[in-house]
């Protein structure tokens, strides 16, 4: 039985991960972490959870977590994951980390995008992307994974078939993408407040977004060259969820008909990965560890529709779906 600690369970991840874990045949939650503030009976701040979680949501204390978990996973924001993360690999507990905090390798590009100083980069070079489609054999070998964010991770699967059989111009990738309120986490917020968001949808970090060169680097290594995404978000007014249009310019003919049995070929046997013939919506993949995709052609570019859920799939789920791969427990098993 994998010993399982949750640091940060007061928020959507954190809740997520707990409704994961609580039907997990193999996996045990032992201990629950929050700020002072957050903290008291976990059934008391999800009563969802009344009856089938009575351990409480306590301050952190890692002595404490290090006898009682093997694995942590990191729910916490960016530029906080790395002051934690050392102390728990040196006593020993595998990390899953939710943050950006391991995911880009240049520290001087996490730095330009985050404004922070990295503190920790003697553990970026040993992070390992956890994306299972394309790095499971990595993943099975680490003790920390760095969870992919919820953007890079419905574009990477849309993206590589393409990148890996050398079918686009790396230079002309376009994603565009929507996501719901809860990819802003849990903190409120004006932009978020209901009368805001209802009836509504904006873009944000325009040229900006952080997950902009994390799909960069991925789809890099992918494609074995370089690769130049322009990437653009949206929020709508909807809980959970992400949809993202994914344009590319081949770079030789080809045919419609030929797309989805390049995609089936590729993502064979994978178990959260389905490919469709129409064009998915996020209520197909609501609350699932699943990604559904649909590539097609349109006046000659490759346009790719991809949908996550982003707390499952873009998040929990993955982080759920890393820590069966580490511990060599069935990869789909809390996650069917």
């Amino acid at each position: 039985m994998v010993r399982v600690a949750i640091i940060g369970a007061s928020g959507y991840t954190g809740a997520e991960s707990i409704r994961i874990l609580l039907r997990h045949n193999e996996a045990k939650l032992t201990y629950l972490t929050a700020l002072p503030e957050e903290c008291g009976p976990a059934e008391e701040i999800f009563p969802e959870f009344r009856g089938r979680c009575t351990l409480p949501i306590e301050p952190l204390n890692l002595d404490k977590l290090s006898e009682m978990a093997d694995v942590a996973l990191c729910c916490l924001p960016h530029k906080v994951s790395m002051q934690f993360v050392p102390e728990l690999l040196r006593a020993g507990v595998k990390v899953v980390d939710f943050s950006a905090d391991y995911r880009i390798k240049d520290v001087t590009v996490y730095e330009r995008y985050y404004n922070v100083v990295h503190t920790d980069a003697t553990h970026l070079d040993e992070a390992v992307y956890g994306l299972p489609e394309l790095f499971r054999e990595k993943i099975k070998k680490a003790r920390l994974i760095a969870n992919p964010g919820c953007f890079p991770t419905g574009a990477t699967l849309a993206l590589a078939p393409l990148l890996k059989s050398g079918l686009i111009d790396p230079g002309s990738v376009i994603v565009n993408s929507v996501t719901g309120a809860s990819g802003a986490g849990k903190t409120p917020s004006v932009k978020f407040h209901f009368p805001n968001m209802n009836e509504n949808i904006f873009a944000y970090g325009i040229g900006t977004h952080r997950h902009m060169p994390e799909m960069e680097q991925i789809a890099g290594e992918v494609a074995g060259t370089p690769v130049q995404i322009l990437f653009q978000p949206h929020v709508g007014p909807f809980d959970r969820g992400i949809l993202s249009t994914v344009y590319s310019q081949p770079k030789q003919e080809i045919k419609p008909e030929q797309l989805v049995p390049l995609y089936n070929d590729f993502y064979k046997g994978e178990p959260f990965v389905q490919i469709r013939k129409t064009a998915p919506g996020v209520k197909d993949v609501y609350a699932t560890n699943y990604c559904h995709i649909f590539p097609t052609l349109v006046k000659g570019r490759i346009v790719v529709f991809s949908v996550i859920d982003n707390l499952t799939k873009g998040a929990s789920g993955q982080a759920i779906q890393n820590m069966n791969i580490l511990f060599g427990l069935r990869e789909t098993m809390g996650l069917d």
